[in-house]
């Protein structure tokens, strides 16, 4: 492709690029990807997205987008190339499943609260499921704490759920406990999966994303963990052998570096 010939910066024109990427004369490595190649890609932009997106940095957002909207584009290529499918039929999909799902706004439902909307977007996905079942259809590659808090939140809308915010806070406490008791790989693997339902459950009920919440846990303690290596570095200390008091003490001196940093 020449110079003066690139396509425009345009929509149509990325489309033109990926066409090109896959053709005869285009990349060996674009023309050789699949559906199922493609897909860690797919799922590795929606998370450098989501990074972005907590980042709060605009551009690095806005960057990101542009990398997973060709992960789509290319998709519907290969689908397009197949004869399964084609942009139009993508985007008369969405326009008319945003249109179903939003008869407060192009029909005669009435729906004021944010509240209000989410109850009627739950039974309008509810009547599209097949036989109707409460958790059909929940992708089962989705991240394992997603996952349960999906089955949760649609249980709980089906009137499956604890009356009271006690009785979670009891049922977690029962599961650690039957986690405590467990005495083989087998009986600790299920109860520990139990005891870790529970708990997003209980993250439910509180309003808290779970994902969300063990994701930003883990990021804060790499970073707390590397400023305690550096501590360890000048204080020539071994970790392996230092007692647990030593250890406890660097881990809070760490955190009251870290801190100092923000």
């Amino acid at each position: 492709m020449t110079h003066d010939r690139r396509p425009p910066a345009t929509f149509a024109g990325v489309r033109r690029i990926i066409a090109t990427l896959r053709g005869p004369d285009g990349c060996p490595w674009d023309r050789v990807q699949t559906h199922q190649s493609l897909a860690p890609y797919l799922l590795e932009e929606t998370h450098e997205t989501l990074e972005a997106l907590d980042s709060g940095d605009a551009g690095k957002l806005c960057e990101e987008l542009g990398d997973l909207l060709f992960e789509v584009l290319i998709q519907v290529q290969l689908a397009e190339e197949a004869g399964e499918f084609t942009m139009r039929d993508v985007v008369a999909g969405i326009n008319d499943k945003l249109l179903r799902r939003h008869p407060h706004v192009f029909g005669d439902a009435v729906a004021e609260t944010p509240e209000a909307v989410v109850e009627q977007w739950d039974e309008l996905k509810a009547g599209e499921r097949p036989g109707g079942l409460a958790l059909a259809g929940i992708p089962p590659s989705l991240p394992a704490l997603i996952q349960a808090q999906s089955m949760q939140r649609r249980a709980a809308r089906a009137g499956f759920s604890y009356e009271s915010l006690d009785q979670v806070w009891q049922a977690v406490e029962e599961e650690l406990s039957e986690l405590r008791q467990a005495q083989n790989p087998a009986e600790r693997r299920d109860e520990a999966g139990d005891a870790m339902f529970a708990l997003a459950n209980l993250a439910r009920e509180l309003g808290v994303d779970a994902e969300d919440a063990l994701l930003s846990t883990a990021r804060r303690f790499a970073n707390q963990f590397g400023t305690m290596e550096e501590i360890l570095e000048e204080k020539q200390v071994d970790l392996r052998q230092a007692p647990i008091e030593q250890k406890l003490a660097l881990w809070e001196e760490a955190k009251a570096r870290r801190d100092s940093r923000l």
